[in-house]
This record gives structure tokens, C-alpha cells and sequence, in this order.
């Protein structure tokens, strides 16, 4: 069983020939309307199951069409719809998913959820997000810095802002794909402790981005953080905006990222996001190629 749970558990080699397909993939439909089916339909005859226990947009919307593209069908099933854990348990669950369906996605808030998802089910579990981690964005993060700028190893990444789930899983790939990555934001908010030795803190944005070929921060709030959170959140961060000074001071070539939904003006300024060092768009397009391969790859197609 090929599960795709986190970047730390799956072998740098893997990582790489999901990339590589990724790329390849990409290659293949330039040009192409976007409703084209792949002319490889690996998925041909598979039901894949689309559990969001979290909303989404991109990753419903991303994972849905990359199906569709390679000849898959797809089952959306919502966090109403499952109540996962709360009657049935998450193992029973999974083995009856099993006899549905050939691949199980879950965007959900626990890693335990993921992780007894993947024990009890029969058939490959793609981790689309859990409160811990977000593999699938930073393997599209991957494929986007290395199509603008070579081989992201011996790379310099700076991350700015919140040490949330988003940063684990560059901290993860950070190891994983040997690349050098710099942690900038307050104290309150460092990462969590399991990922020390995987990246380096300097407290100071303007001194972290120095040398720095990637820049990346995320949303500072979340949509079910309450205002008197939201308020706090602001005053501990502000000083970890990525605005024109900051990016003046990385690298001319630095890429700037953001895995969306974005707050303009916040976390990063609208003259960044929509600036000439700015991927955003290309990162978000990528999710549907990186979790094409991560799909392809847990399958064995």
C-alpha cells in the first residue's frame, strides 16, 4: 500500500519522480483547452473519494479536475456528510471507503484522523491537509520554484510569518530535498518542536532574507480564528509583512510565494503579490500537476 501522508515518510527519491512527473505532465497538456482529457488516462475505470472535513477551494477544485483529466470519477463527501469519528469510527470508516472506492483524499483538522484513515483503509490515502501539516501544497511549491529557477537544492528559502502547518512541510521537504530554510517571526508563533533541526530562526525579517532565492509566507488568520484571536495575531505579525523592502533585500531573482487564500495588505502587500518576482498563480495552478503525480504515484500508474 502506497499512502501519501507527509514528505518526511515518503523517500527523497519518490519525492523527485513526483516532480519529475509533475513536470512532465504539465509539458505534456500545454496548449491544450483545459477540459482536454490526458492522453495518458491512468485513472481510467478508478473512483477516487474526496473527503473535506475542512472547506477548501483549491484543493477540492485541483484534486476534482486532476481526476477528471486522467480519466477518473470522482465522490466529493463533506465533513456533514461523513461526520467522521463522531458516530461510525474513523476505521470502519475507512474499510467500508475501501469497497467503494480505489483512492481516498482527506483534508481534515487531525493527524490522528489521517493517520487511522490510512491504518484501516485497503486502498492509498493522500493527506490534503491536516492541522500538522500541508504536503500537497509544498510538493506544487517544488515543482513552481524549480520551473522559474533550477534545482531547488542547496537553495535558500526564508519563511515569514506564522510557524503553521504550511511551514512544517517545508521544513519536512527542507530535508528531503537539501535545500537550506530560515524561519522569521516572533517567538509565540515559532514552529512546533518536533521540527528543530530542520531550519534556522532569525528573528530579524529584513537580516533573514538576505541571500534569499525564496520567500514565502501565508495567511495570518484563519476563517475560524475569533476576532479577539485575529487582533493578536495582527500585532504579533506585523512586523513580518513581505512588502518591497523586504523582497529588496533578498536576491534580485528571489521568487516570492503564497499558497492562497491570501488577506492583501496583511500578510504580504498587493505591489508583492502581483509584482514581477510573485509565482503565486503558477503555484496555485501546480497543485493540480503535483497532486496529479502524488495520485499516480500512490497508485502505481
Amino acid at each position: 500500500m502506497t499512502h501519501f501522508l507527509d514528505i518526511h515518510t515518503t523517500s527523497p527519491g519518490d519525492l523527485r519522480g513526483i516532480i519529475d512527473n509533475a513536470a512532465a505532465m504539465k509539458s505534456a497538456r500545454a496548449g491544450l483547452p483545459k477540459g482536454t482529457k490526458d492522453a495518458d488516462q491512468p485513472l481510467a475505470n478508478q473512483m477516487v473519494a474526496l473527503i473535506f472535513e475542512k472547506p477548501s477551494t483549491r484543493t477540492r477544485i485541483s484534486f476534482d479536475v486532476g481526476v477528471r483529466q486522467m480519466g477518473g470519477e470522482t465522490m466529493v463527501l463533506s465533513g456533514k456528510d461523513m461526520q467522521l469519528g463522531h458516530g461510525e469510527t474513523i476505521a470502519d470508516t475507512a474499510r467500508v471507503l475501501s469497497r467503494y472506492v480505489d483512492l481516498i483524499m482527506i483534508r481534515t483538522f487531525e493527524e490522528q484522523t489521517l493517520l487511522e484513515m490510512a491504518e484501516y483503509a485497503s486502498v492509498p490515502v493522500i493527506n490534503g491537509l491536516t492541522d500538522r501539516t500541508h504536503p500537497c501544497q509544498i510538493m506544487a511549491d517544488i515543482l513552481t520554484f524549480e520551473e522559474h529557477n533550477g534545482p531547488i537544492k542547496g537553495k535558500k528559502v526564508v519563511w515569514s510569518g506564522d510557524g503553521n502547518n504550511v511551514f512544517a512541510s517545508f521544513a519536512h521537504a527542507a530535508k528531503q530535498f537539501d535545500f537550506d530554510l530560515v524561519f522569521t517571526g516572533p517567538e509565540t508563533l515559532q514552529p512546533e518542536a518536533a521540527l528543530d533541526g530542520l531550519y534556522t530562526t532569525v528573528r530579524n525579517p529584513d537580516e533573514a532574507v538576505q541571500g534569499a532565492d525564496l520567500v514565502v509566507t501565508d495567511t495570518w488568520v484563519s476563517m475560524h480564528d475569533p476576532q479577539s484571536a485575529r487582533e493578536r495575531r495582527h500585532n504579533q505579525l506585523r512586523g513580518y509583512q513581505v512588502n518591497k523592502d523586504l523582497m529588496d533585500k533578498a536576491k534580485p531573482d528571489a521568487l516570492f510565494m503564497h499558497c492562497l487564500p491570501a488577506h492583501r495588505d496583511d500578510e504580504a502587500t498587493s505591489e508583492v503579490m502581483d509584482g514581477p518576482n510573485s509565482v503565486i498563480w503558477d503555484e496555485a495552478e501546480n497543485r493540480l500537476h503535483a497532486q496529479k503525480a502524488v495520485m499516480r504515484y500512490c497508485l502505481g500508474t
